[in-house]
């Protein structure tokens, strides 16, 4: 008895093993670089520039701030690396004016690419809180996309930009 019940907690071990494993996409950076570019875009935070860079070697970076009345409100810094399973991986941090940052020197927020089709990527933290979608809508123009949970309700901001460059 005691046999048969190790066996399926084996066998449901791996099947969520393996879940796991396929929550994650891989793919190479160059495919994410339809998000190349100088956005630009408004709202109610204030006027939003984002700069992506290509893929070179195994990282792509990009700059955002957002600046209110002539103030900035925040920055962030973006990479995305090729870990070596193969999977690119979302790394952020925020900054407030001066530089300061709000995340640990060492603890950056993760996101493993979790779908990649044409023109679209869906980034999701590990714990599954938080998605960061970037879909190019048309030559022109990119949607990004911060889905959260919070207090058990999940809230969505869009933020549309437009190429400047």
């Amino acid at each position: 008895m005691k046999q048969k019940g190790l066996k399926a907690w084996v066998f449901i071990s791996l099947i969520f093993t393996g879940f796991q494993a396929t929550s994650q996409t891989k793919a190479e950076l160059k495919e994410l670089n339809f998000i190349s570019g100088k956005w630009v875009g408004s709202m109610a935070w204030g006027d939003m520039e984002e700069y992506w860079s290509d893929a070179m070697g195994d990282n792509m970076v990009c700059a955002f701030r957002c600046v209110k009345d002539g103030k900035v409100m925040f920055y962030e810094f973006i990479v995305i690396e090729q870990s070596d399973a193969g999977v690119p991986v979302m790394k952020l941090r925020h900054f407030n004016r001066g530089n300061i940052a709000w995340e640990e020197k060492d603890k950056p927020y993760e996101y493993p690419l979790l779908s990649l089709s044409k023109n679209k990527a869906v980034f999701e933290a590990p714990d599954k809180k938080t998605r960061l979608i970037y879909e190019r809508l048309n030559e022109n123009q990119l949607k990004a996309v911060l889905e959260r949970e919070k207090d058990g309700k999940w809230e969505v901001d869009e933020f549309l930009y437009k190429l400047s460059w």
